[in-house]
């Protein structure tokens, strides 16, 4: 009696192993065949979403640069060229992005309420660049300036290299970077010194009460109508202008392109320096009379 309980004990543990062991190949069985039908659809479906995704990619790229080059040839603005081109590329491949979202079965309004909370939170936790923000929307839609004007503004001066969102971008005569915040930039003064095809090269000559102003002024008007790149129209202006402690000053304004008002400016101070030499044209000293009191 004894023997056949053990016997019925063991084949009950043997039929249990069976089973387990059945229940185990099934359990891999079906998760072969469920990874092999998700590789054979899905897999596939998302496979082809991002072989389309890099092709979109790259046509967006080619677009852009097309776009690019095209407007560079046109000569056309190079401020509207460049945001143009940014948003093609940039904002082309966001759409395209979110079209793959969907396509492979990714709920894009959901990431459009996580991409609305993000934008929110971090609304609130960058407030002072909202301002820079509204500032950069200004100055891209008013156009104050474009990218290639020389400009002074915020204590700054030069050359425009790039106007962003938030902060535009300047490159001063000694080649250093100046960012400037848009919101400041937008609100303050701003000179164009490049809007212009022509600007004015002011002068103020100070010569010696003992010297011959006349001479002087016609030492001044002939360095004037020898330079090259002084230009005959607008008029050039040579006259006293004040009655100096010192000096007789003599106001000189002449014009020329934009692009040569240093080279005038420097050129016109060097050459009237000689000019006066050899015309014994004598330039003020400042000076100090002293008084001696003997109270002997």
């Amino acid at each position: 009696m004894i023997e056949k309980e053990i016997m019925f004990l063991e084949l009950s543990e043997n039929v249990d192993n069976v089973t387990e062991n059945m229940e185990s190949a099934l359990s891999l069985e079906s998760i072969v065949e469920t990874i092999v039908t998700w590789l054979a659809t899905e897999g596939v479906k998302l496979v082809i979403g991002f072989l389309l995704l890099l092709l979109s990619f790259w046509i967006i790229n080619g677009i852009a640069k097309k776009f690019k080059k095209t407007m560079t040839k046109k000569n056309r603005d190079k401020t509207i060229t460049t945001v143009v081109y940014n948003v093609i590329k940039k904002g082309g491949k966001f759409l395209v992005f979110l079209v793959f979202l969907g396509y492979v079965g990714i709920d894009t309004a959901g990431v459009g309420t996580v991409i609305a909370s993000l934008g929110v939170g971090i609304s609130l936790a960058v407030q002072g660049s909202l301002s820079n923000l509204a500032g950069g929307l200004i100055i891209l839609v008013m156009r104050p300036f474009k990218i290639g004007d020389y400009i002074v503004a915020q204590g700054e001066s030069g050359t425009v290299e790039e106007i962003k969102v938030f902060y535009t971008y300047l490159t001063t005569p000694d080649n250093k970077v100046v960012m400037i915040p848009n919101g400041a930039l937008a609100n303050g003064n701003i000179t164009n010194t490049s809007a212009k095809e022509l600007r004015r090269v002011d002068f103020e000559f100070g010569i010696s009460y003992n010297s011959d102003y006349e001479l002087a002024k016609k030492v001044i008007n002939e360095v004037i109508s020898n330079h090259e790149l002084i230009l005959a129209d607008p008029s050039s202006f040579v006259r006293v202008s004040a009655h100096g402690d010192s000096s007789i000053n003599i106001a000189t304004k002449v014009w020329v392109k934009k692009e040569n008002y240093w080279t005038v400016y420097y050129d016109v101070i060097e050459t009237i320096k000689t000019k006066f030499d050899e015309n014994n044209i004598e330039r003020p000293y400042n000076t100090i009379d002293i008084n001696l009191r003997n109270d002997k």
